[in-house]
């Protein structure tokens, strides 16, 4: 099998293409086209520091036209042509690629703190001032207190929860027809932020507040950076006051509640020299977490129903854990326990990484791997290549979960070899209670509906800030 679409051998390089491309004639065009190669910057004189290679790309359209098409297969090319670091532009935009373990660790341990992060280019309008964009002090001032919402007796809580309103809605799904697998796990994925975060039913606001996130998302690699109408930039603006509206009018019940939910967390969080968040500070966490937590979480349950879907021998295996448990809602403790599933939700996230990249500007003329990074460089760490690269995974194009059981562990062949969650300072604060939402998922559409995939189906991926399926992924779910 291929990793997230066809495989395209790309000759002069004898590099392999794992992206969505269909072999059009316009993907045949695209990948024939000679590499107009070029680099960044001149190191200073004497630094012994080498200038960054890439290659440019289409006149105008850089790579942002190959990224879009193809995604993760792009990046595992330029790492082939051009090495771990490499340059490239998309119209006006410049950026430098770093893919492959050893150059990661340099940014994302930024052991020298030479690299802030970039968020801000793509994401600052509509996310603005969210942990992930926050930097250096001030970031981890924001988490610590952040992280009183995400303790071992909130997660219970959660997780208790979670798991009532999942088996419920889950058993209403359709069967024997073809549903879109994405929307119809977004829908639920956002109705349980709702309910657990907020402690609050959406209800009719359900479809606003989601178009509101879809298009903050999505706008973010838009090339068109204007509010014009029609456009994705402008819907993105929109939207981001239409969350604003929404969490400004639930702030002050929060602020005078009691409950458990992490919007009431975050109103009475507070630290040791009795600091708390402001109102603006409360606003912009929820409205970043709340897209990180469902749009994540909907991509990831959604490619491992498309595994297990492709690879049946492995769903009844999840399903043989998930019955060995029991009837009665899980708990934290026995979701934990649940390996196979863990190793099937790993696996996935491997192959198609919920988030694609990770996204750094240098603060001061710097360099990584001897490789000259002027101040004010964004730079692009690409960490979906590092989960294909067959030098840290055998047979990196194939569906194997026990890759991750003792005593293979090939996720321990290097530290930045996978990294879904991100890493260093910005690692996901949520990680653990994502993994835990996916298990609850699964775990309630194995124990029941049964569903198979056909074997020439393969998800056409769209790839923006988090890759989704364009066609929704169908699937046809069956009650057992």
């Amino acid at each position: 099998m291929v990793i997230a679409g066809r495989t395209h051998t790309n000759a002069p390089e004898n590099a392999r293409l794992l992206g969505t491309a269909r072999n059009s004639l316009f993907d045949r065009a695209l990948l024939a086209m000679p590499p107009r190669t070029g680099r960044l910057a001149e190191p200073p004189a004497g630094s012994g520091l080498r200038a960054v290679p890439g290659d440019l790309g289409l006149p105008l359209l850089g790579q942002g036209l190959a990224y879009l098409r193809w995604g993760p297969a792009q990046q595992l090319d330029s790492y082939r042509r051009a090495g771990p670091v490499s340059y490239s532009t998309a119209l006006t935009d410049k950026a430098v690629l770093v893919a492959g373990p050893e150059a990661t660790a340099v940014v994302v341990a930024n052991k020298d703190k030479a690299f802030g992060q970039g968020w801000d280019y793509y994401i600052g309008p509509f996310f603005r001032r969210g942990l992930l964009l926050l930097e250096f002090d001030e970031h981890m001032f924001h988490r610590r207190l952040m992280q009183q919402a995400f303790t071992r007796p909130r997660l219970e809580a959660y997780v208790e929860e979670l798991a009532t309103v999942t088996e419920a809605a889950i058993r209403r799904w359709p069967v024997d027809r073809r549903i879109e697998m994405y929307p119809t796990i977004k829908s639920h994925t956002l109705d349980v932020a709702a309910d657990i975060f907020m402690d609050a039913d959406v209800g009719p606001e359900r479809l606003r507040l989601n178009k509101a996130f879809e298009a903050c998302t999505h706008a973010a690699l838009s090339w068109v950076r204007v509010s014009m109408p029609g456009g994705k930039w402008r819907a993105a603006l929109k939207g981001r006051k239409v969350l604003e509206e929404y969490f400004y009018r639930q702030l002050p019940a929060k602020r005078a509640s009691t409950g458990n939910d992490f919007f009431s967390a975050l109103c009475h969080a507070v630290d040791e020299d009795g600091s708390r968040f402001s109102d603006e500070d409360v606003v912009n966490h929820m409205i970043f977490l709340i897209m990180a937590a469902h749009d994540t979480t909907t991509t990831t349950a959604t490619t491992v129903a498309y595994y297990l879907g492709k690879h049946p021998e492995w769903q009844q295996r999840v399903r043989a854990e998930a019955l060995a448990r029991g009837d009665g809602p899980v708990d934290i403790s026995t979701l934990e326990s649940m390996t196979e599933l863990e190793h099937v939700i790993k696996e996935s996230m491997r192959l198609v990484a919920p988030v694609p990249g990770l996204v750094r500007r240098s603060v001061k003329d710097t360099d990584i791997l001897g490789y000259y990074i002027p101040k004010g460089t964004l730079v692009g760490v690409a960490p979906w290549v590092n989960h294909l690269l067959p030098e840290y995974w055998s047979n990196p194009e194939v569906f194997d979960p026990d890759r991750f059981a003792e005593p293979r562990r090939e996720d321990k062949s290097h530290k930045y070899a996978w990294m879904p969650f991100g890493a260093g300072a910005h690692k996901c604060i949520g990680m653990h209670f994502g993994m835990l939402e996916v298990k609850v998922v699964i775990d309630a559409m194995v124990r029941n509906f049964e569903w198979e995939l056909p074997a020439d189906y393969e998800i056409p991926w769209s790839f923006t800030t988090m890759p989704y399926p364009r066609d929704g992924a169908p699937m046809t779910l069956r009650r057992r």
